[in-house]
């Protein structure tokens, strides 16, 4: 347990640094791929040792459905920055399964605590269940969008990217704080910055989307071959 315990504490403090690093570094850099590398490993480590915690040694059914839903979403982040082409693959299929899974055992949670006679379960009230379990419904849905589609590419590859790497941060952050408030002074709670990261994240998001909905594809560059083609054709 001590091992699993500092896995996932050692995860979130590299998480959180490599993962604001890689938001300020230039897209496409290497110090951007570098941080998000880091990122990408320590959350992963982190997402499963905490589900793995909160399933078996700590019981808290939401801290698992958490863990599972930022798993999903940094894998499926650093699996689309990989992937330049738009292609559907079996990765897709099984990220999709898992994502409903975490989505149904989420909801399914959230009306065990609402069905309570407490209105809890493992000491958190029904909406945190139903919030991450709304969560992962929706990003089944839209992975069946994106096996509709044959696959993502180009600008669609990129919002994909960057906002699912901004939930997971955001998350992980919301753990942070106020998940973990009891590490924090009074004064930093009365702080007016401390929701500052959780904000600049939401704007982020919003931002990446609007950018890349109103960017233009860039238009292939012709060849001189291509060119003198064209103007025997004109």
């Amino acid at each position: 347990m001590t091992i699993l315990l500092m896995t996932h504490i050692c995860g979130a403090v590299l998480g959180l640094i490599s993962g604001y690093l890689a938001m300020f570094f230039r897209k496409g850099s290497g110090l951007h791929n570098a941080a998000g590398t880091v990122f990408f490993v320590s959350m992963t480590g982190m997402t499963l040792s905490a589900a793995f915690l909160a399933t078996y040694f700590r019981p808290n059914s939401v801290n698992t459905a958490a863990g599972m839903l930022t798993f999903y979403l940094v894998l499926t982040a650093w699996w689309t920055a990989r992937h330049r082409e738009a292609r559907v693959t079996s990765f897709d299929y099984a990220a999709l399964l898992f994502v409903t899974v975490v989505a149904f055992g989420g909801l399914w949670f959230g009306f065990e605590a609402a069905g309570s006679r407490t209105g809890r379960l493992d000491r958190i009230p029904a909406p945190p269940y139903f919030i991450f379990g709304t969560i992962a419904l929706l990003h089944a849905v839209f992975d069946v969008r994106l096996l509709a589609r044959g696959g993502v590419a180009g600008t669609r590859r990129i919002a994909r990217h960057l906002s699912r790497m901004c939930l997971a941060l955001l998350i992980t952050t919301l753990s942070l704080y106020p998940g973990q408030a009891r590490l924090f002074s009074a004064a930093w709670k009365h702080s007016p910055f401390i929701f500052a990261p959780h904000i600049f994240l939401l704007g982020a998001m919003i931002f990446w989307r609007i950018r890349m909905r109103n960017r233009k594809p860039r238009q292939p560059e012709q060849t001189p071959s291509a060119v003198h083609e064209q103007a025997i054709a004109a």
